[in-house]
């Protein structure tokens, strides 16, 4: 059992079958809601996630559309339980030998995405990630899926992103009847739109939850690594322990998110109305790269960043309104060897503190960067490890193009 202070908590099983359940459930994180966001660096918590490239899941340019309901007027979470329960499933995974008594596993859920088998979840769910222990994470021995009518398969893992939380797992199709469920586009997902989460919370299999979407595009603490995992969907749909890995629907019955966290006070370890999801386009990000290669490649910059708002900008005679002030340049890393500027002197702005007098990332490959977690947003949707992009930055009244060669991201932990 591993707790993060008074203010979270991993969430983790009850005895299942007479089991001595560990991590692999739901785990609680505290929100970042501090200006100060992570940059890709690989020592304090203020470092995030930087993805291979593809299509951006935060534009803040998308038109706002809602999803209409699945059937009907109005939201009928009946209907998307009638229709998508039966491609959801239950994890069991034995990090012992299950043959053993008394051997470790741990419980969660997941869902079917193809009718050839595969089946997305979180990864600490089939990892030890997540589980407060030294030394490196390691697969369970044998998982098991258990489907809507009791029956039990084995399953083979493809792979785990540890960065972004998505574990990727196989069964057989002859061995049980798939009833994959359709994925949707979390880039699309507004505040306020009705969600439904289906999973197996305390063991309790199919068990049906619903709520809104309370916030779009958070930056969370991972369960897994020391990056922050981005673009994160909150919601106050009821998730408990044993939802993680679990889907969490639209109104049309498409998967936006998988379940991953929640948020505790550190006097319960229940559900509190503050639940976290992977938003669906960073885990069709890992799937397509896990089956493919069997991992996930990022990038890495060597950079902490804060937002630059206007009145830090007038205050500290910055050329721009908005951007991203580098904090931190990491010693010979890839913006070090680029010439990136960080701030060298601490000043405090009505209230908060800035580090001020270096550069401040303005837009990344001409696209405009107008906060810290642009810049990881950009950098994790259209930059691979080799690839070399040109941010350009205002350092005090000039403005300039800088190249940077990107390296391979460090390993996770």
């Amino acid at each position: 059992m591993k707790t993060l202070g008074t203010v979270g908590q991993l969430v983790r099983a009850g005895p299942v079958a007479a089991l001595a359940l560990i991590a692999a459930l739901l785990g609680g994180a505290v929100v970042l809601v501090v200006a100060k966001a992570g940059g890709w660096l690989h020592t304090t918590s203020k470092t995030v996630v930087v993805r291979e490239s593809v299509p951006s899941s935060g534009d803040a340019n998308a038109p706002v559309i809602a999803p209409k309901p699945l059937l009907g007027n109005g939201f009928q979470p009946s209907q998307i339980y009638r229709t998508r329960a039966a491609g959801v499933v239950t994890i069991i995974s034995y990090f012992d030998s299950s043959s053993l008594p008394g051997a470790r596993a741990g419980q969660g859920s997941g869902f079917v995405i193809s009718n050839d088998g595969l089946i997305l979840t979180s990864a600490h769910v089939v990892t030890t990630a997540g589980q407060g222990q030294s030394g490196k994470t390691t697969t369970a021995q044998t998982i098991y899926i258990e489907f809507a009518d009791g029956d039990r398969v084995q399953a083979k893992p493809v792979g785990v992103d540890l960065f972004d939380d998505v574990g990727v797992l196989r069964v057989d199709p002859k061995q049980h009847a798939l009833d994959p469920v359709p994925l949707g586009n979390s880039a699309r997902v507004v505040v306020g739109e009705p969600v439904a989460a289906i999973g197996s919370p305390f063991g309790n299999a199919d068990s049906l939850s619903v709520g809104v979407v309370s916030a779009t595009r958070r930056s969370i603490p991972s369960l897994t690594t020391k990056y922050d995992l981005i673009d994160a969907i909150q919601t106050d749909a009821p998730i408990n322990h044993g939802n993680s890995g679990g889907p969490l629907f639209d109104a049309r019955g498409r998967v936006i998110g998988i379940n991953a966290q929640i948020r505790s006070s550190g006097s319960s370890s229940g559900f509190e109305g503050v639940g976290f999801a992977v938003p669906i386009d960073s885990a069709k990000r890992s799937l397509d790269q896990i089956v493919k290669t069997g991992a996930v490649r990022y990038a890495y910059v060597g950079i902490k960043t804060e937002d630059l708002t206007p009145g830090v900008a007038k205050k500290f005679g910055y050329a721009t309104r908005r951007g991203a002030l580098v904090d931190y340049v990491d010693p010979g890393g890839a913006a070090d060897k680029a010439g990136l500027k960080a701030g060298s002197q601490e000043e405090v702005y009505e209230g908060v503190g800035v580090r001020v007098g270096g550069d401040a990332i303005v837009a990344i490959d001409g696209v405009p960067v107008g906060s810290a977690q642009d810049v990881v947003r950009i950098v994790a949707g259209r930059l691979v490890p080799g690839e070399t992009a040109h941010f350009t930055v205002v350092r005090g009244s000039k403005r300039r193009t800088v190249p940077v060669t990107l390296e391979a991201r460090p390993p996770a932990g």
